[in-house]
């Protein structure tokens, strides 16, 4: 009998450190995300008079008869990301409605874009109260459909609720990619900087 357990205690160590040194690989769709972030923030900040054909027109490959005969189907290379259910959806149009009343704070220098995938208010000086309260209910209201919407994009790639920072951090690249020349941006390591 002891001749067994003085086996069996070496091979239960061993056990255990073999299957303690084995992680858990969580798939993550990056590419699939990077894609739906970049498609969306698109959306809600298209330019004004900037209609669905002229987007489509920049990412257009050449037609016609100097394109070259391809084998891949033109649908293909065009394909849109199927990151949608009714709450992306309803969320994307209050943030494309809310977009225009924010853009003379991002202008001003009030707002900024945080590497978190929100909206922080920075500079309110020269705002009267008015001015003040109401920019604080959009950035409160932004911020709490931002967070829904990462969710809700997290949940239609059926992504585990402990990776929404990821989903999050995504978008915050494709925000601040997406931030008008002169609006405050934070970078990487959390310091405010003018984008250029």
């Amino acid at each position: 009998m002891k001749r067994r357990s003085a086996y069996f205690v070496p091979l239960a160590a061993a056990m255990a450190f073999v299957f303690s040194c084995i992680t858990v690989n969580i798939y993550f769709p990056e590419a699939t995300v990077r894609t739906a972030a970049e498609e969306i923030v698109q959306e809600i900040r298209k330019k004004d008079g900037q209609d669905k054909a002229g987007l489509e027109a920049v990412g257009a490959p050449a037609r016609g008869p100097a394109a070259p005969f391809s084998l891949v189907p033109a649908a293909w290379a065009q394909e849109e990301t199927t990151v949608s259910n009714p709450a992306i959806r309803a969320l994307k149009e209050t943030l494309k409605n809310r977009f225009p009343a924010l853009k003379p704070f991002f202008a001003g220098g009030n707002i900024g874009e945080t590497n978190k995938g929100l909206l922080e208010v920075r500079d309110e000086a020269s705002l009267g109260l008015k001015e003040k309260a109401a920019l604080r209910s959009l950035v409160k209201d932004e911020n709490g459909d931002r967070t829904k919407l990462y969710a809700e994009v997290a949940k239609a790639l059926n992504i585990e609720a402990g990776q929404i920072e990821r989903v999050q951090k995504i978008f915050a690249e494709s925000w601040i990619k997406s931030a008008e020349p002169g609006w405050w941006v934070q970078n990487e390591s959390g310091d405010w900087v003018k984008k250029s």
